[in-house]
């Protein structure tokens, strides 16, 4: 049996426990069913399941969710919207998110699977600063698909940059302490209200 405070009051039957919880105005929270004999706590139950509802809201704050995009292409996808393909997955990825890339075969276009080949190892090579391969390419059905994970080189670097760019604020954020002072007279220049003319 355990106190309100948190004070060992030793080992109690269940009517007395029930009497000392009534008489403080709390309840008798079972805290260790399966310890012999079990362990029980004088505790105000309703306050407990706030706390722990407010600790998991918090912690769930802290997670950071990681979602799979996807972009697909085609063995012949211009160069034009290659490159806003190319964007959109360096953008996902700077998000820390995972980027899914499928070539998607038509037709005859099947035949000729070293070209979607071709397609994911350009991307391969146009994102290799920032993206890292975690699944390599592979056919499933009529369709290539990669899946490209974040670099974490560049994720550190990014989180720097953040870092530097809040210093860099706070500390443009205290006023300096030669702004106060009048601006010195240039060189030549005779400072205003000496009395010469």
């Amino acid at each position: 049996m355990i106190g309100p405070n948190g004070e060992q009051l030793g080992i109690l039957a269940i009517d007395q426990a029930l009497r000392m919880a009534q008489e403080d105005g709390l309840d008798l929270v079972e805290v260790s069913p399966l310890a012999k004999p079990p362990v029980c706590k004088i505790m105000d139950y309703g306050k407990f399941k706030y706390t722990e509802k407010k600790k998991q809201s918090e912690a769930k704050k802290k997670q950071v969710v990681v979602q799979l995009k996807e972009v697909k292409l085609r063995p012949r996808t211009e160069e034009h919207d290659y490159d806003v393909k190319i964007k959109k997955i360096r953008e996902f990825l700077e998000e820390a998110n995972k980027a899914r890339v499928t070539v998607m075969f038509r037709g005859r276009e099947i035949t000729h699977r070293e070209l979607g080949h071709k397609v994911l190892e350009r991307v391969i090579a146009d994102l290799k600063e920032t993206a890292v391969i975690e699944a390599a390419p592979r056919m499933e059905g009529r369709q290539m698909f990669m899946i490209l994970a974040p670099n974490p080189r560049m994720l550190q670097a990014q989180r720097d940059r953040a870092k530097s760019q809040q210093a860099a604020a706070a500390a443009g954020a205290a006023p300096p302490a030669a702004a106060s002072a009048p601006p010195a007279p240039a060189a030549g220049e005779t400072p205003a209200g000496d009395g010469q003319s």
